[in-house]
C-alpha cells in the first residue's frame, strides 16, 4: 500500500472509487496511520492499524473535520506506544472508560449519601418522636410490645408544647417537659444537652423531668437500633449519670387515708355535682383498683348476679374481683349512656379520663390531702384494720403474687375473696358514717 505526506489539500481530494467499499490513504510519517473514506460518503475518519499479539487491530480516532493532521500523528504514536508495552489500546481504552464510569458512579452515590445524610441529620427530635409514639401506638393495638392507653398518652402529652386554653381557667397550659427539645434535631441531642436540660427541668417539675427522662431513655435506644436513625443517634445521650443525678430520686409518697378521714372524705366525695366522677371515686377506694383499669370498666364487665367485675389488668389479661354489696348499689345508680361504666359525652374515649381536678376539690373541702393512686393504697393499708390476710389484699387489687407459696401453690377462688372484701367494705362504711343495709339474695 502506497504511503505518503499527509496533507490538508490531499486529505480533502481523497475519495472512495465507486468500485470500492472503503479507500486507505497511508501516512509515511507514522505507522499505521491513515485517512479512510467509504463510497457514497463526503465523511472521511483517521484511522491507526497494528498488530496486537499477531492479529490486526483497526481503530477509529476521529472525523478529519475535528481532529488536525498533527493531532491524529500524536494519537497514532500513542497507540502504537502501547501496543509496543504488550497491551492492546482497546482494553486500555475500555478500562480507562470502565474506570471513569465507576469513579462517576461513586461520586453521585457519595453525593446521593450526603444529600439523604443531611437530610436524615435535619430531622427535628420531635418529628421522629411522632414516628416513634405512632410506631408502639400500631404496636399497642395488638402487636408484640404493645403500650398502655396510659404509658401511650403520657408520651403524647410529655412533647405538648402548650400554650392552649385550659377548659376551667384563663390561664394557658404549659409547655410539656420534653417540649423544648422538639425543634432540635435529632443529631444535636447529646449528651450535654440532656444533662442541660434535665439540670432546667428538675428546678421546675421534677416528678415529671423524671419520667420524662426515662421515656426519652427508652426512645433513644429505639432509635439506636432503628435503620435509619441508627445512622445518626451511636449512643443514648440519656444513660446519663449526670442528667440522673441532676434530676434525683423520686420520694416515695405516703398519702393514705387515715381511719378517722374516711367520713370526711366520704362526704366530701358523695356531694360532688358529677355522680359518674363520685361513684367512680368512691369505687376506686373501696375496690383498691388502678385508676385506668377501672376508668376502662364496660357493662359487660360487670356481673351483678353472680357479683363479679372484670377488671383490664396490667399483669395478667384481666383480673375478676368480687362486686361487694356496696359497689354494686353504686354502679347500679348509674345512668347506662354508652359501653363504659364511668362513662363522659365529652371525652373523646367516651370514658372518665382525668377525675384528678373533682378529686382534689373533694379532698380540699375534706381538708385532706391525697391523691387517685393514694386512695389505692389506702385500700392496701385500710384493709389491715379487718386482719385481710395480706395476700387476699394482694390479689384483690391486682399485685403479682410474691414468694414461692403464692406463686405456685395459693389459688384462692372469687367466694374466699368475697368474704374478706365485703368485710373490708363494711368496716370502711362503718368509719364513714355510712348506713347502707345489703340486700339479701
Amino acid at each position: 500500500m502506497a504511503k505518503v505526506n499527509l496533507t490538508a489539500g490531499r486529505i480533502a481530494a481523497f475519495k472512495c472509487p465507486d468500485d470500492k467499499a472503503q479507500a486507505f490513504l497511508w501516512c509515511n510519517e507514522v505507522q499505521g496511520l491513515a485517512v479512510r473514506a467509504t463510497v457514497g460518503s463526503t465523511r472521511k475518519r483517521y484511522i491507526f492499524e497494528s498488530k496486537v499479539n499477531g492479529k490486526t487491530m483497526r481503530s477509529t480516532i476521529g472525523e478529519v473535520s475535528v481532529w488536525s493532521i498533527a493531532d491524529a500523528q500524536a494519537e497514532a504514536r500513542r497507540l502504537q506506544t502501547i501496543i509496543d508495552q504488550g497491551k492492546d489500546p482497546r482494553k486500555v481504552k475500555a478500562d480507562i472508560a470502565a474506570a471513569e464510569e465507576a469513579a462517576l458512579l461513586a461520586k453521585k452515590e457519595a453525593e446521593a449519601a450526603l444529600v439523604l445524610k443531611n437530610k436524615i441529620e435535619s430531622l427535628t427530635f420531635g418529628k421522629v418522636w411522632a414516628e416513634y409514639i405512632a410506631e408502639r401506638k400500631d404496636a399497642k393495638e395488638g402487636k408484640d410490645n404493645s403500650w398502655s392507653d396510659r404509658h401511650y398518652h403520657d408520651h403524647v402529652k410529655m412533647i405538648h408544647a402548650g400554650g392552649e386554653k385550659r377548659k376551667r381557667s384563663e390561664k394557658l397550659t404549659e409547655a410539656a417537659p420534653l417540649a423544648s427539645l422538639a425543634e432540635l434535631r435529632l443529631v444535636d441531642i447529646t449528651s450535654d444537652k440532656v444533662s442541660e436540660w434535665a439540670n432546667t427541668e428538675a428546678q421546675k417539675r421534677p416528678t415529671q423531668a423524671r419520667l420524662a427522662f426515662r421515656l426519652l431513655r427508652a426512645f433513644l435506644s429505639w432509635c439506636n437500633k432503628h435503620k435509619v436513625y441508627g445512622k445518626i443517634v451511636k449512643d443514648n445521650a440519656a444513660k446519663n449519670e449526670v442528667a440522673r443525678k441532676r434530676l434525683g430520686k423520686p420520694k416515695t409518697k405516703n398519702d393514705v387515708l387515715q381511719r378517722e378521714q374516711l367520713e370526711a372524705w366520704f362526704a366530701a366525695v358523695k356531694q360532688l355535682n358529677n355522680s359518674i366522677v363520685s361513684v367512680y371515686l368512691q369505687t376506686l377506694l373501696l375496690t383498691g383498683s388502678r385508676r385506668e383499669e377501672l376508668a376502662k370498666l364496660k357493662w359487660t364487665d360487670v356481673d351483678f348476679q353472680w357479683k363479679k367485675i372484670t377488671l383490664d389488668d396490667k399483669v395478667q389479661d384481666d383480673r375478676p374481683i368480687p362486686l361487694t354489696p356496696y359497689v354494686a348499689h353504686l354502679l347500679q345508680s348509674l345512668p347506662r349512656k354508652s359501653e363504659y361504666v364511668f362513662s363522659s359525652p365529652t371525652a373523646k374515649s367516651g370514658r372518665l379520663t382525668d377525675p384528678s381536678d373533682a378529686h382534689r376539690r373533694a379532698c380540699a373541702v375534706a381538708g385532706i390531702e391525697l391523691t387517685l393512686h393514694g386512695l389505692r393504697r389506702s385500700f392496701a393499708t385500710l384493709s389491715e384494720w379487718t386482719e385481710t390476710p395480706a395476700g387476699i389484699a394482694a390479689q384483690i387489687q391486682g399485685h403479682a403474687p410474691q414468694g414461692v407459696r403464692e406463686n405456685n401453690y395459693i389459688r384462692r377462688p372469687l367466694d374466699l375473696l368475697r368474704m374478706w372484701h365485703n368485710r373490708i367494705e363494711a368496716w370502711m362504711l362503718e368509719q364513714a358514717k355510712i348506713k347502707f343495709e345489703p340486700v339479701q339474695n
